[in-house]
This record gives C-alpha cells, sequence and structure tokens, in this order.
C-alpha cells in the first residue's frame, strides 16, 4: 500500500534509531578482556511489567512527548469503554498542580474481589500487574472496547512513578498504591459508600520520559474534547490547576455532544462557505449486532485552514490517525453513491471520478464500534479489521443515496463540484506527462537508472538501494511502467560534514539529483520532480539504517521542501522469513519475529531464514515484501512542527563536531536497546 503506516516516521527516528541485529550464523572473535562463554545463567527472563519498562516503546511507540500523553489515552479509553457499554455519564479529568493525572468515571469499578487464577491478589491488582490480564477478550463484559489486549492500564502503572487506584465497588471504598508498576501497599477497604466507579490518579516516571518530563494542558484538553464528540452519551468534565497553564486553555471546562460528530463538523465549518447547505452526516446501528457507524462529511471550495481537507477516524472511541479498513470503506462509498447519482441525472463524465477527487476538499469523520478490531500496533494507530470495510460500506450506501436523490439541488452542486475536481487532475496530470516526457528527453539520465516506461508522474517512484546486487533484485521484482531502480555504491557522501565544494563534485549526488530531475537549495522545485514518490530501500540491518540516514540527511539538507511535501519515504523489508509446510509470515524484526512465534506458530518449530540483505532476497519475495504496493508498508519521512529541533539534531549527529555525537551517545546511553553492534 502507497499510504504511509500507522506510525508516520519522523526524521531520523527509523533511520538512526534501529533495532540493530546481528547476522545469525557468523562467526566471531571474542573482544579483548570479555568471556566468549554462552550459557543458560546468560539468557534473561523479565518478569512481571519489567518488559515494559526495558522496552516502553514496543508498549507506547517511545518515550517523547506523544508517547507520554499516550499514557492518558489508555486510561481515558478504560472510561470510555465504560461509558459506551452503557455503565457510565460521566468522566471527570483533573491535571493537579503537582502534575499527577486523575481520571475518574462513574461506571461500575474495578473488581476486587479475589482472582482465581492468582491466589492472595485482587482481580484490581492483577489488572494492574500482569500484562494481557482484563475484561475485553471474551466479550462478555463489553460488546465493543478501545481496549483489545489487556495490556493498556498495567502499562500506564509500569510507566508511572506512582499510581493510585480508586474503586467504588460492591458499596465500599476500595484502594491501592502502585510505584513503577509494583504494589506499594495491599488494597485497602476504606469505607462503605453508595457510589460507583474507577479513580487513576498516576504522575508519569521521569527515569522513562526524561527530567522534567509533564503533561501539557492543551494537549489534554483536545484529547479529552474529542472524546466527548465521540459518544453522545457521555459528559466529560474538565480542570486544570492554572498554575500549570501557559496559553488560552480553559481551567475549567465541561463537553458534552448529544449530536456526536456533526456537531464537531459544524463547529469547524461554521464560518466557511460549503458546497451543500447542510454536511452529510448520520448514524447506522443494527439491533442485535456489536456494529455501529457514525459519521459526518462536508465540502468547501475555501479548504480547511492550512489543508485543503481533513480526515479524522476512530475505531471503539480511539483514534486511527493512519487510518485504514473504515476509512476505505468511506471512500469506497462516497464514490459509487456519487458515480451512480451521475449516472443516473447524466453526467457522463462522473465516470471518472475517483476517491481522491470526492474528498479534494472535504472535512470527513468516520466512528465505528465493532467487536474485536484489529489494529497494527498497540497504539492502534491504523485500523486492519477487513470486516470494518464491509460495515462502513453497508453502513453509508443507502443513506448516501437518499441524502443525494431528497435535495437533487445540492447533489447537483456537490457532483459537479466533484466533477471539476477530477477534470482538474486529469489536466495536472497530462501536464506532468508532457513535462516528465521533454525532461526525459532533455537529460543525459545515469546509465545505471532502470527507469519507468511509463510517462505519467502520478503512480512514478524511484527505489533507491545499496549496491549493484540489491539493485539486481529489484529490478526484476518492479513494475517497469511506474517503478525506477536506481542503485547506489554503498554510503553516499555525509552532507552534513562535507565541505561545498566536495558536496557539489560528488558524481554520485549529481547522478541522484539528475534521476530525480531537480536542483539543490534555493533552485529546488517540487514540480520538477520526475516521481510521485522517492523511496530509500535499504537492508534491514544497521548499515542498512546508516545509508538511509545518510541519504534522509543528503534530502533534509538539499532540498528540505521535498520532505515537506511528504514525498520521501523509507520502505520496511523484512528481517526474516518464517515457514511451516505450507505457511509463510515474513517478520519486520526481532521483536515481530518472537511475536510470531508466540502467535501465529504457537506450539511448532517453524523454519527461520535471516535475509542479509535484498541482495540475496529472491525478486518474488522482495516484491511481495517490500515492492508491491497492495501488499507492502511504507513510512513517509516527515518533519515535526519545531523543524529548529531537526536541524540541531542533524547537526549534533551528523556534523563536523565528532563531541557532539559522543555527547548525545553519553547523554542517551541508558535508553539503548538490543544488543549494540559495535
Amino acid at each position: 500500500m502507497s499510504k504511509a503506516t500507522a506510525a508516520q516516521a519522523n526524521l531520523f527516528d527509523e533511520a538512526l534509531n534501529p533495532a540493530p541485529a546481528a547476522p545469525l550464523s557468523e562467526s566471531h572473535e571474542p573482544r579483548p578482556g570479555k568471556s566468549s562463554g554462552y550459557s543458560a545463567k546468560d539468557i534473561e527472563v523479565l518478569e512481571g511489567l519489567e518488559p515494559v519498562r526495558k522496552r516502553p516503546g514496543m508498549y507506547i511507540g517511545g518515550t517523547d512527548e506523544r508517547a507520554l500523553h499516550h499514557l492518558f489515552a489508555e486510561v481515558l479509553d478504560n472510561a470510555m469503554d465504560e461509558a459506551v457499554a452503557g455503565h457510565a455519564k460521566v468522566i471527570e479529568v483533573t491535571l493537579e498542580a503537582d502534575g499527577a493525572l486523575t481520571v475518574r468515571d462513574d461506571g461500575r469499578g474495578i473488581p476486587v474481589d479475589p482472582h482465581p487464577k492468582h491466589p492472595g491478589k485482587s482481580a484490581l491488582e492483577v489488572i494492574m500487574t500482569v500484562l494481557h490480564s482484563g475484561g475485553k477478550f471474551s466479550g462478555d463484559a463489553y460488546e465493543t472496547s478501545g481496549g483489545l489486549h489487556g495490556v493498556g492500564v498495567s502499562v500506564v502503572n509500569a510507566l508511572s512513578e506512582r499510581l493510585e487506584v480508586t474503586a467504588w465497588k460492591d458499596g465500599f471504598e476500595w484502594r491501592q498504591v502502585f510505584g513503577r508498576g509494583k504494589p506499594r501497599s495491599g488494597i485497602e477497604q476504606i469505607a462503605p459508600t453508595r457510589k460507583h466507579g474507577t479513580q487513576i490518579r498516576f504522575t508519569p516516571d521521569e527515569v522513562i520520559f526524561g527530567e522534567g518530563a509533564a503533561f501539557k494542558p492543551a494537549r489534554l484538553y483536545r484529547m479529552a474534547r474529542s472524546k466527548a464528540y465521540l459518544f453522545g452519551g457521555v459528559e466529560i468534565r474538565w480542570k486544570c490547576d492554572p498554575a500549570r497553564i501557559h496559553d488560552q486553555t480553559p481551567a475549567e471546562a465541561t463537553f458534552r455532544f448529544p449530536n456526536g460528530l456533526a456537531d464537531y463538523l459544524a463547529e469547524r465549518v461554521k464560518d466557511l462557505e460549503t458546497v451543500t447547505p447542510e454536511p452529510f452526516a448520520g448514524r447506522y446501528e443494527k439491533k442485535g449486532e456489536a456494529g455501529a457507524v457514525e459519521w459526518a462529511i462536508a465540502w468547501t471550495p475555501a479548504g480547511f485552514g492550512e489543508a485543503d481537507s481533513f480526515m479524522q477516524s476512530y475505531c471503539n472511541t480511539v483514534p486511527t490517525p493512519e487510518g485504514g479498513t473504515h476509512e476505505s470503506g468511506l471512500r469506497a462509498a462516497l464514490t459509487r453513491g456519487l458515480k451512480a447519482y451521475g449516472e443516473l441525472t447524466g453526467e457522463k463524465r462522473a465516470g471518472l471520478i475517483t476517491a481522491d477527487d470526492v474528498l479534494a476538499q472535504a472535512g470527513a469523520m468516520i466512528s465505528i464500534f465493532v467487536r474485536n478490531p484489529e489494529f497494527q500496533g498497540q497504539t492502534k494507530e491504523r485500523l486492519s479489521s477487513i470486516e470494518a470495510q464491509r460495515l462502513v460500506e453497508a453502513a453509508l450506501r443507502d443513506p448516501f443515496d437518499h441524502w443525494l436523490t431528497a435535495q437533487p439541488k445540492a447533489a447537483s452542486a456537490l457532483l459537479q463540484f466533484v466533477v471539476e475536481r477530477s477534470e482538474e487532475r486529469l489536466r495536472r496530470r497530462k501536464e506532468r506527462e508532457v513535462a516528465r516526457s521533454s525532461a526525459t528527453r532533455k537529460l543525459r539520465l545515469p546509465g545505471k537508472l532502470a527507469d519507468c516506461a511509463g510517462a505519467a508522474i502520478d503512480g512514478a517512484e524511484i527505489f533507491l538501494v545499496e549496491g549493484d546486487s540489491a539493485g539486481g533484485s529489484a529490478k526484476q521484482a518492479r513494475d517497469r511502467k511506474t517503478q525506477a531502480i536506481l542503485p547506489l555504491r554503498g554510503k553516499i557522501l555525509n552532507v552534513a560534514s562535507a565541505s561545498l565544494d566536495k558536496t557539489g563534485g560528488n558524481k554520485e549526488l549529481a547522478d541522484l539529483m539528475l534521476a530525480l530531475g531537480v536542483q539543490g537549495g534555493a533552485k529546488f522545485k517540487e514540480e520538477d520532480l520526475r516521481y510521485e514518490r522517492v523511496v530509500i530501500m535499504t537492508d534491514a540491518d544497521v548499515d542498512g539504517a546508516h545509508i538511509a540516514s545518510l541519504l534522509i540527511t543528503f534530502f533534509y539538507r538539499t532540498m528540505p521542501d521535498m520532505i515537506r511535501a511528504g514525498r520521501l519515504y523509507l520502505a520496511l523489508p523484512p528481517l526474516y522469513r518464517l515457514s511451516h509446510g505450507a505457511k509463510v509470515i515474513y517478520a519486520r524484526d526481532d521483536a515481530h519475529r518472537d511475536e510470531l512465534l508466540a502467535t501465529e506458530f504457537k506450539g511448532k518449530s517453524p523454519e527461520i531464514g535471516r535475509f542479509k540483505g535484498l541482495g540475496e532476497m529472491m525478486p518474488a519475495q522482495l516484491k511481495e515484501t517490500t515492492m508491491d504496493p497492495a501488499k507492502r508498508t511504507l513510512a513517509r519521512v516527515t518533519l515535526p512542527r519545531a523543524e529548529e529541533q531537526v536541524a540541531e539534531l542533524v547537526e549534533a549527529l551528523m556534523g563536523r563536531k565528532p563531541e557532539s555525537r559522543f555527547r548525545f551517545i553519553q547523554e542517551n546511553a541508558e535508553f539503548a536497546t538490543g544488543d549494540l553492534d559495535v
């Protein structure tokens, strides 16, 4: 798939911080002063919540600000699950003066009775301290939920300096305190009460997130507000100590939106001219089935602020910023419906429209509730459940048809608006085809470039690969019409530490820019690019990551606008091939391999092959795993809003001063994971 993955790759995040892996079958001489022995005592077994503290990135995607706020998302999701299940009506979120965050709901309360499989422990303690424990596996306690794996709140506990749980359950108030994932007290029965619900108060651990790490009131406020839009039956009350607010974030607010997403979209478009008088909004829920869909879409010629369009999607109230199958269902339903309406009204040009035309200047929101959804990654940034697409298409098909036919004037205006977007897209494509064809005739392209056979820029992509061996496999694996291959000679010049004369005279970089059809610096023009996507495809090892980082540095220093335009990607080839009988699955890295061994191949002894490089992969394997748009995963390289931090990081890690790198290593060595290849 050409769309970027659940977690878009920030600059250098993937390239400079890979999970290094040594080859499976190489002979190494023991290092001086180190024992060459390897026995049972060298095998480390992580127990309880130790894996979370050891590898937080596996559970919350990192230790940056986004990951820190994901702790709040996990706790809030649990409270929302109680509300969606019909057991809670009010959720209170409070950021206190000392930085502690409290989330309270009036739901059923966490069970406190003894757990049958863990003698001497209450269910509350098991939930907070044991991974993969919870009430969302069978579907008996929750028909739909954002939590699936039973790791969310226990992960929050593991990564908190202090966490206090209060449960109002079975006529009593109960309390237990934890620290860094371990019980600091037993469960206490405080006093009789008629209340019911759960309260979790926690402070993130600076050992994990860094000194001074703290929740941002504005970000918490937005997250709480967006949750309230996703379920009209809940009221979320926000409160923050004024001492922690340094912007316009309110100290207190109450969020309740009976019309859900329609209320949110109405707020976004209230000052904008829209193509239709009313947005297309609605809700579908079939009794007797655990599935519901809510949507709201509006079209505007003016666009939405900095962007022409936006798409926000959710599954079981969990945001899915990388989209997924529910978004695909929405796009398909709208496109088919509008095409059918065009055919009904005799508008022949409607047959040319695509989903991109339909949503080119639209604000769209989709929220679904399904049982046992499948996400990519623990942070749930992309939905992959196939049934979600079918559910959304079925839910929107008839309502969209009825919405169009009930207001012919508005429907005609929308159809013409989308047809114009389609004609504009076709015109731009024709211009690019002519420009690309002309550029190809004028350019003396590098001899080692295997260019696309097609003339269109739309859909064209160039793969930058390391070495002739990998280049040979890639050339056999590619789609000749749309995919070009440019082999590079090992590690390119580090432009961050080289002089201008050396950079300007480097033939490898000159050939690369010639193949792309662009010039560097102030002369760079996005429209000169001969390809829609530039894909860095290197081996899934340390050397490959180093080459990728050098290429990203080159593009960042030479043509940052290409990155800002979202045209630079990283291919994600697998590191392992696991097979057992006719079953073959590829693993991205060591962690993915271990996950597959524990799930897909549980109880079996599959044959495990490790790819030492792209050149050793059969062309068919390379195509299937890394190059076929229908099956592959690409990571888009992006720049964060605070670009000055990127400039400082590039200079520190790739610049001319080795002492900057040494200082960075000293400051961050404690966060290094895996066996270092030094």
